[in-house]
C-alpha cells in the first residue's frame, strides 16, 4: 500500500505537474484533469518513479462506476483514489488500491453524516476539508481510528504544522510554496 505522510502535492494544472515531476516528491495527487489526458499523465509520472492518486470525482468525462474504476485501475494504473462517494471507496478497496474518503466538515450534521458513511466504507485514509480545523481533525481521527489527511485552505507553513500536530498523518495542498519542491 502507498505510504501517505507529510506534505502531499495536489496538482490542479499541467504547469504544476511540470514543476513537480522532476522533484524528489514520491507521490502526487491529480485533483483535476480530463479523461483524455489522464492515462498519459499517470504513465509519465510512473516512469519518473512517482506514485499517483487521483480525485476520481474531478476527472472530466469519467463516470466513476464499476467500469470507470476498472479503467482507472487496469489501464491508467493509479495507485489510489480520493472521493466523496461511498461506491468509489468500496470499489477501490475491493480492487486493492488506496481509498481516501473525502469528508467536508461544513457543520455538525454533515460531520456526523460523514462519520456514519466512514464506518460503512472503511477507507484507508480520510481527507478532512477544510484542513485548518485542528479540533475536527483530532475528533475524526479519534472516533474512526483511520489516519486523517488535512486538506483545503492550507495556505501557510503554520497551517501544515497545526494540522500535523493535531494528529493528521499528512496534508494535501495545491500551494506550490508548501511543496518544498527540489528542482
Amino acid at each position: 500500500m502507498v505510504e501517505i505522510s507529510g506534505i502531499l502535492p495536489a496538482i490542479r494544472n499541467m504547469k504544476d505537474f511540470d514543476s513537480l515531476i522532476e522533484s524528489d516528491q514520491p507521490l502526487l495527487i491529480i485533483l483535476e484533469s480530463r479523461i483524455s489526458q489522464l492515462h498519459h499523465v499517470v504513465n509519465y509520472a510512473k516512469k519518473k518513479g512517482k506514485q499517483v492518486l487521483i480525485h476520481a470525482d474531478l476527472i472530466n468525462g469519467l463516470k466513476v462506476d464499476q467500469y470507470g474504476m476498472e479503467y482507472l485501475i487496469r489501464l491508467v494504473k493509479v495507485d489510489g483514489v480520493i472521493s466523496t462517494r461511498a461506491n468509489v471507496i468500496s470499489l477501490a478497496k475491493k480492487n486493492g488500491i488506496v481509498a481516501i474518503q473525502r469528508l467536508f466538515a461544513l457543520d455538525s450534521v454533515a460531520l456526523e453524516s460523514n462519520m456514519k458513511l466512514i464506518q460503512k466504507t472503511k477507507p484507508d485514509y480520510i481527507e478532512v476539508l477544510p484542513g485548518i480545523m485542528p479540533s475536527i481533525l483530532e475528533k475524526v481521527a479519534d472516533q474512526t481510528g483511520v489516519p486523517v489527511i488535512a486538506g483545503g485552505l492550507i495556505r501557510t507553513r503554520e497551517h501544515v504544522e497545526d494540522a500535523l500536530a493535531s494528529g493528521a498523518t499528512a496534508v494535501t495542498t495545491s500551494n506550490l510554496d508548501l511543496w518544498e519542491v527540489k528542482k
